[in-house]
């Protein structure tokens, strides 16, 4: 007979606790804008979750209450078995300018490393498991930027404006900045933005292996981002879900190991319905009816 553990409860934690407020309000229609204030949150194709960040008079500045809203969001998305892939925008004037100094410009030592500030902005990187596709338009600085970076693919218009200023506050980048845009550009040219906070434009984020794409207008970077999360959609989510982790794997191991790790979710796939489903429809010359599976 099975024993019940008896004794202190486990503290519950704020993933477990948004996960049970999901799966309890999932039969609502969550992704309404009355629960938000900060972010607006939309379905405008097939498949695709839209979080766009709304705060701006502030030109999107992130803060504290903005970030746990789009991780609810992000979260909601991630469980909703219709949603394929995701964007984050913000509007044509800004991203997200940066954090909200007026937030963290009183803050002690103690009461910054005590509640680990700024680790819940690193929610996405962690935990969201659909590819996230971020639309980048205006002003993508300091903690801007580096939200931009957390998302698989980054997307911008020519017109945009990257950049870590945080050396001009008397700070360094706190939520990534340092770590993702030294891997995406190298370490010379990191080191140079980051110690001198120069800014670049959307086209040189592009040029430098910053920008997967980039468009001439805003409107532009908005709408192919939202084409290329219909497009991901449209594929089984096991495979999809399989190959964001085996690309963010590797930058964590070295070559042979990755390489070695790549072939064991590459074996994996074959015990999956949908490894059947696709190559079936092409051997067959058939359009492959997914079943995410």
């Amino acid at each position: 007979m099975a024993l019940r553990s008896v004794g202190v409860r486990r503290p519950i934690t704020w993933l477990e606790s948004a996960r049970r407020s999901f799966i309890q309000t999932k039969a609502v229609r969550w992704y309404s804008n009355n629960d938000y204030d900060h972010i607006l949150v939309d379905t405008p194709k097939s498949g695709v979750g839209l979080v766009t960040l709304n705060r701006p008079k502030a030109l999107n500045a992130l803060s504290t209450p903005l970030i746990l809203e789009v991780n609810k969001a992000l979260l909601s998305f991630d469980e909703d078995r219709a949603i394929g892939a995701i964007v984050i925008t913000g509007n044509e004037k800004a991203f997200a300018a940066g954090a909200d100094i007026n937030e963290m410009k009183s803050l002690s030592f103690s009461e910054a490393y005590g509640q680990d500030f700024i680790e819940k902005w690193s929610f996405m990187t962690f935990q969201i498991k659909k590819p996230i596709i971020s639309a980048v338009n205006g002003y993508a600085l300091g903690g801007g930027c580096e939200l931009a970076m957390m998302a698989d693919i980054l997307y911008c218009s020519a017109g945009a404006t990257f950049g870590q200023p945080e050396i001009k506050l008397g700070v360094i980048p706190g939520a990534g900045g340092s770590q993702r845009l030294t891997r995406a550009i190298g370490k010379a040219k990191a080191m140079d933005l980051i110690l001198t906070g120069r800014n670049i434009t959307g086209q040189e984020a592009y040029q430098l292996g910053l920008a997967a794409r980039c468009f001439e207008k805003p409107d532009e970077c908005l709408e192919e981002a939202l084409s290329t999360a219909v497009t991901i959609a449209g594929y089984s989510q096991v495979a999809v879900k399989a190959a964001k982790e085996v690309v963010n794997k590797s930058q964590d191991l070295g070559v042979r190991e990755g390489i070695e790790y790549e072939r064991r979710v590459f074996h994996s796939l074959f015990g999956s319905k949908d490894q059947k489903i696709g190559m079936e429809a092409f051997a067959t010359k058939q359009k492959p009816k997914w079943s995410h599976e």
